[in-house]
């Protein structure tokens, strides 16, 4: 790899051993995909997927030590993914006690680590730090340091940043050292798009399970998606943003996308049209037929695949506010027309803790309590990690929970009718 005299200073020690022993690892990373140069992060802040404080997670405390006591610290602030406990979230005895002692045992320790290396503040926990309210929105053309994939696909696609899907901790090591490896969705060839995915659907497809029909179908490679504009328009509106958002999190849960083109609508497809096609691209017709053998082929992993739900989870990743005011107004609906007053299944609507600070300052906040819904800041996927949560008939209409736990999905329409009216799971 060919390095800037300051890269090759730091990986030589002269800017102390534990530096260097970071841009190597870096160097090594670039190496194993091609990357033939190290760049600059460019991005105002960061964000770290490593929210939680598991116990068993030992070496990750004692790295992020070292680069304390060594002073190198974050260049940039940065956010976090979601907290794994809210003592608001439905939960006994024994799954507390399991959450506490048997697994997320070291969370106040982590949280003091994070703080210490350049955390935004102490509530920047989210999967959905590009929120206006949470302050972490990449300009386009940022070069970033990120490995929640749900922000990266955004980040990439909707807001026409520049970041690979890194794992974690070689998140947080690109942001102390500066520099990334160039490779990948950094490079316009690799922003070019594979795949032509034309939607043929007589409706708006439903957000979650477009996405999963795409992400299954094209793993890592880069779609470029003609017709969906029908639907959603060609201006990034907050409705259009919200849509994307949930979009793109199941096409990088049920697949590995990195980053997609939807034709009219997102940056580079706006401004290159189909020259973003890359030669000899595959085609994936998506009609209403399509989006119910993928729904109706989803495994059911319930011992009781008839059991009633006990717990309902929304927000995977976090809500947005205009979501929480929406749904507000679906619940109250749905519940005056079943004739009831709470929801029937305890649930659960998550979003990040700036967003809920918002959403408390409207009158929507006292009307969705009065529903029996509960508003939380913890990251869904964290909960249902608990061996006990996992054997609980849990609903979402999230495909990232779906796909990552035994959550079984159903569409927006199908959640409202059974919170609201009460039922199975069927």
């Amino acid at each position: 790899m060919i390095l800037t005299q300051e890269q090759q200073a730091i990986l030589d020690g002269q800017q102390g051993e534990t530096l260097a022993r970071v841009m190597k690892t870096l160097i090594r990373y670039g190496e194993v995909f091609g990357a033939e140069k190290m760049v600059p992060v460019t991005g105002k802040h960061n964000h770290l997927v490593t929210s939680f404080g598991l116990k068993a997670l030992g070496p990750v405390y004692a790295l992020m030590e070292q680069l304390i006591e060594a002073g190198n610290v974050s260049r940039q602030t940065f956010s976090v993914d979601p907290r794994p406990l809210d003592k608001k979230v439905p939960a006994n005895f024994l799954q507390n006690f399991i959450f506490q002692n048997f697994m997320y045992s070291r969370q106040d320790y982590y949280e003091e680590q994070l703080g210490k290396l350049g955390l935004m503040d102490k509530d920047a926990f989210t999967c959905t730090c590009y929120m206006d309210e949470v302050g972490n929105k990449p300009r386009k053309g940022d070069v970033l340091s990120w490995a929640e994939s749900s922000a990266v696909v955004y980040a990439n696609s909707v807001l026409g940043a520049r970041c690979n899907r890194n794992s974690g901790i070689m998140d947080i090591m690109g942001s102390v050292v500066g520099y990334v490896p160039y490779f990948g969705l950094l490079t316009d060839e690799g922003r070019r798009a594979t795949w032509v995915i034309e939607i043929k659907t007589t409706k708006k497809p439903e957000a979650q399970l477009l996405g999963s029909a795409i992400g299954m179908k094209v793993m890592e490679e880069v779609p470029y998606i003609i017709g969906l504009d029908k639907w959603l328009g060609t201006e990034l509106d907050d409705a259009t943003c919200t849509y994307l958002k949930d979009f793109g999190a199941a096409t990088a849960s049920n697949g590995a996308v990195g980053l997609y083109h939807i034709e009219n609508l997102t940056p580079e497809a706006v401004e290159q049209g189909r020259d973003l096609l890359a030669e000899n691209v595959q085609t994936y017709v998506i009609d209403d037929a399509e989006l119910e053998r993928v729904y109706r082929n989803y495994p059911v992993i319930w011992k009781n695949p008839d059991a009633t739900p006990k717990l309902c989870f929304m927000g995977c990743p976090h809500m947005s506010l205009q979501q929480l005011k929406d749904w507000t107004d679906k619940v109250e609906a749905g519940l005056a027309a079943a004739g009831n007053k709470k929801v029937k299944i305890p649930t659960v609507f998550t979003a990040a803790p700036a967003v809920l600070a918002e959403f408390e300052k409207t009158e929507y906040a006292a009307r969705l309590k009065a529903t029996g819904v509960i508003t939380s800041y913890i990251c869904p996927l964290m909960y249902m990690n608990n061996p006990l949560s996992g054997k609980m008939p849990v609903i979402t209409s999230s495909n990232k929970l779906r796909t990552y736990t035994t959550a079984k999905y159903y569409t927006d329409d199908e959640i409202l009718e059974q919170i609201t009216k009460g039922g199975s799971g069927k």
